[in-house]
């Protein structure tokens, strides 16, 4: 059991910022009473003071910070005794404090030298881990800061010592530890002022330093005699170092000193403007009231005002170049992608929108190529995401590698590039560059997996005189579907018919939202028949839409949209379900002596892609009691192509569920017999186009020979579709044909008109 001070990994946990406070409440009280009570408890609240604070910096820095980031305050540790060998040196060797000052008296003074040095080097340390460092304008206000202290000590304390009329040796090396006090201020003011929230402890940190600045100060011309300040409020004002110094390593805010801080490039605060301010004020008074001295030293502080002038100057231009140079980055991030560098969507339409001001006077064609990168996807899911921008990279240095200085390359979203050009329109650039491009980008790309193939589908618009950027974009990427659907690795021109297109296939899709939900969708079945037998083996289940609006839509020209829009999975999980529960209903209608009969259910690229759709068949079965064997599920060649390993790893695990797997369309895709050999498949569906001229002599009989000897040699069965003839039937009865299906034995239809297939074993054709 661990306690309460002890995190749940047995590492020590922070010390409450409480901790911090009553350190500087019980430590400034104490300070208090040492500079204004009673000369009896000075030695007690001196004391006191010191255990406390150096107590704190041995135990704090190893509740609040980690092994590696102890290194500032241990230095400021060894410091702190050091200042207390300082102490004690006077304590015990009364003659240390002798006047006038002998040898005995540099002792104490020579011993404290390295504790500002080891501070001095803490504070860089700090400087250095929170990359304060990085930070040019808090560097520049912070010289400001060191350069006003240094004018008034100057003023104050350098000058009146030269002009003092016997100066001691000691007095003078007093003198230069304010000086040293000033490099100190400089770091811990560069740490105020640097990124990142101000916490307690910096406050604090800040603190010590300006109460040992005023301590050394004071005592210096406390020294030479310029004030008469009593000694108790100086050794107050060291005490209260000795305070604020270990309180900044209770208070848990301390692991901000160390961590690293964004440099952002900000207006000027109300802080830095009161620090600027004060240090451009505060020595013009002081030089307008002070009487002139010497040549020399009136020299030294007009050096100095000049030097703060230079360096608020200095700070301002640089502020401004800053706000330019930052305007700059923004601009040019708000109208290029982050990733390829290319202009964007932004400065594409800005400049069509120009080119297009003079296009009527010039007489100039703008045209737009709108690429879309064929299966990229497929590239993404394979390699992954940085593999998918490594490609985008490359394919932004082809573009650009093709077109002219002045035509503009742009990448707008995903795997989308728009290639902008302006030439007369008897050239015909668009057309060439189309076809340019097409081959460039089929050409390999050396990426760090190897070299990566793709394609490209491109839109060509064109516009003579004003053009609107939008509406050329638009009609752009009009033309690239109309390419992509053509076959990909394409291009082609847009043309107004492509227009009506667009609003149909718009118009298609909104009312095809919400189809399934209001009833609109149903299921028609086309009969399976064993070809050998004429008997009824199963039914193609197939997607019906009738719309009230529409009417009845061919499956053509709603099946693509669902598919692009994704609205095919919900639709396809449905279609199965239902294929289901309607073939376990017409099984216990046959009775339990009929033949097992299957359903066939195709199965989209989006559903196969689905991480959901193994649970989803398992779910059927379990929810209808259908047996395994009796649900065929058919994908295509294409589908499993676009990533052959996740749909592997998809198929083998419908196949451990006992379905039967189907190829569809066998022979419009690879087709090739080493994938095929690696699928968990149990029939290939031989596509209509091969079947339409069978048994005429056509010349896809040798084909769909070839098909059958290979299919039957893997153990696979055959199913023919698009049988539409007697002929057609005969012909492939005799080459050994398993299944058929097609117009010959009946359409696709609804169960009610099914009734005479599942009232009868066998049929003959129709």
């Amino acid at each position: 059991m661990t306690s309460s001070a002890e995190s749940t990994t047995g590492t020590p946990a922070p010390l409450a910022p409480r901790f911090a406070w009553v350190l500087v409440g019980v430590g400034l009280a104490l300070v208090t009473l040492y500079a204004v009570g009673p000369a009896w408890m000075r030695t007690p609240a001196m004391a006191l003071v010191v255990a406390a604070g150096m107590t704190a910096l041995h135990v704090a820095p190893r509740r609040n910070l980690g092994p590696d980031d102890r290194g500032p305050w241990r230095l400021m540790r060894a410091a702190g005794y050091i200042f207390i060998l300082a102490l004690l040196i006077r304590a015990v060797f009364p003659e240390t404090m002798a006047s006038p000052p002998n040898v005995f008296t540099m002792i104490p003074n020579s011993v404290v030298i390295p504790a500002y040095l080891l501070l001095g080097v803490a504070y860089a340390v700090l400087l250095r881990r929170r990359r304060a460092s990085d930070d040019d304008p808090a560097r520049i206000d912070a010289l400001l800061v060191g350069l006003a202290f240094a004018f008034l000590t100057w003023s104050f304390l350098i000058v009146p010592t030269m002009d003092a009329a016997t100066v001691t040796w000691l007095q003078v090396v007093n003198a230069c530890y304010p000086v040293i006090d000033v490099v100190l201020l400089v770091f811990v003011s560069q740490l105020m002022l640097a990124g990142g929230a101000r916490q307690p402890a910096m406050w604090m940190l800040i603190s010590a330093a300006v109460m040992m600045f005023a301590a050394d100060l004071l005592f210096a011309l406390r020294d030479i005699g310029l004030v008469q300040v009593p000694e108790s409020l100086i050794n107050g004002l060291f005490m209260a170092m000795f305070v604020l110094l270990p309180a900044s390593a209770v208070h848990p805010s301390c692991r901000t000193l160390v961590e690293p801080q964004e440099v952002v490039i900000r207006d000027l605060s109300r802080l830095r403007l009161v620090v600027i301010g004060l240090v451009v004020t505060v020595p013009t008074a002081v030089t307008s009231l002070l009487p002139l001295g010497t040549l020399a030293t009136d020299l030294i502080r007009a050096g100095l005002c000049v030097l703060l002038v230079l360096g608020v100057l200095t700070r301002v231009v640089r502020s401004n170049n800053s706000r330019v140079r930052a305007e700059r980055v923004t601009r040019r991030r708000a109208t290029h992608d982050a990733l390829t560098d290319l202009p964007n969507r932004e400065l594409l339409a800005e400049t069509v929108s120009a080119w297009g001001d003079r296009a009527t006077a010039d007489n100039l064609e703008i045209s737009l190529l709108f690429l879309d990168l064929d299966r990229f996807k497929m590239v993404n899911d394979h390699w992954g995401h940085q593999v998918g921008d490594e490609l985008l990279c490359a394919v932004a240095a082809r573009l650009s590698e093709q077109v002219r200085a002045e035509d503009l390359v742009c990448r707008i979203g995903g795997d989308e590039f728009v290639i902008a050009l302006a030439s007369p329109s008897h050239l015909r650039l668009a057309e060439s560059l189309a076809d340019r491009l097409l081959v460039e980008l089929a050409r390999p790309f050396r990426l760090s997996v190897g070299d990566v193939v793709i394609s490209a589908s491109i839109g060509v618009a064109r516009s003579i005189g004003g053009a609107h950027a939008l509406e050329l974009i638009r009609d752009a990427d009009t033309a690239m579907y109309k390419a992509k659907g053509s076959g990909r690795n394409a291009y082609a021109l847009f043309d107004t018919s492509l227009r009506d297109q667009v609003r149909d296939r718009v118009k298609l899709e909104q009312a095809l939202r919400g189809a399934l939900e209001r009833d609109e969708l149903a299921v028609h079945f086309q009969p399976i028949v064993d070809i050998e037998s004429d008997e009824l083996d199963g039914f193609e289940a197939l997607m019906r839409w009738h719309s009230p609006e529409l009417g009845n839509v061919a499956p053509m020209e709603f099946i693509p949209i669902a598919e692009e829009t994704g609205m095919i999975v919900e639709m396809g999980a449905w279609l199965l379900r239902e294929s289901a529960y309607q073939l376990v209903e017409w099984t216990r209608q046959r009775g339990p002596g009929a033949r097992q009969l299957h359903v066939s259910v195709n199965v989209a690229v989006r559903q196969l892609r689905d991480g959901s759709l193994v649970t989803l068949v398992d779910e059927v079965l379990q929810d209808t009691g259908l047996p395994p064997e009796s649900l065929w599920l058919e994908i295509t060649e294409s589908s499993v192509m676009e990533d052959i390993d996740a749909a592997l790893f998809t198929l083998n695990a419908l196949h451990a569920l006992g379905v039967t797997l189907c190829i569809d369309d066998f022979g419009t895709g690879y087709s090739s017999l080493s994938y095929l050999h690696r699928l968990p498949v149990g029939i290939v569906k031989i596509d209509r186009s091969f079947i339409s001229h069978v048994g005429e002599n056509g010349s896809n009989e040798p084909i769909v020979r070839a098909v059958l000897a290979m299919t039957h040699a893997m153990g696979l069965k055959v199913v023919a579709e698009g049988v539409e003839t007697q002929r057609q039937r005969d012909w492939l009865r005799d080459q050994g044909c398993d299944l058929v299906q097609g117009w010959f034995y009946g359409k696709a239809d609804r169960p009610a008109n099914l009734t005479h297939w599942i009232e009868r074993s066998t049929t003959l054709g129709v």
